[in-house]
């Protein structure tokens, strides 16, 4: 019997770009819900954004999901849906921002069947707008730790 889909929903937020920013992503399987959120001193809001992808996909405790993402990056899913990645990395990242967390991003989607959807942002879509004020709240925390990926 196979397992039905995951849903991811995730949100990425920057005060500045670069500047204090947040992550928040929300997994939910059934009737379970999981929330996930973090900050650092100073990143970028695309950063933010393919983060709260990690996190929430890192956070699956089997192999082979249906994960299904919502995402209103268009930077995070023009990348993977439109090919940037697998051209990316035939280059070798050459000069591309954030291959920490691209490659980081690569080694734990390919566990799994990933698709992703991309929403209008403060549209109204209530997981949206959860993420987004996790995201916020997160960036604002105190004693946020640095982005060690992060170079300008």
């Amino acid at each position: 019997m196979g397992k039905g889909a995951i849903y991811l929903y995730t949100d990425g937020a920057c005060s500045g770009n670069p500047g204090p920013g947040g992550y928040a992503a929300i997994l939910r399987y059934g009737g379970y819900e999981k929330e996930f959120s973090g900050g650092f001193r100073r990143t970028t809001n695309n950063r933010m954004e393919l983060l709260a992808v990690i996190v929430g996909l890192e956070a699956i405790r089997w192999e082979s999901a249906d994960v299904e993402i919502f995402s209103d990056s268009s930077y995070v899913v023009n990348a993977v849906t439109k090919g940037w990645i697998e051209k990316w990395v035939l280059s070798g990242f050459s000069k591309k921002k954030n291959e920490d967390l691209w490659r980081r991003y690569l080694a734990v989607a390919s566990r799994h069947r990933v698709v992703f959807h991309w929403i209008k942002g403060h549209a109204g879509h209530p997981e949206n707008e959860r993420c987004d004020a996790l995201a916020v709240k997160a960036a604002s925390a105190d004693g946020l730790p640095e982005d060690t990926g992060y170079a300008d």
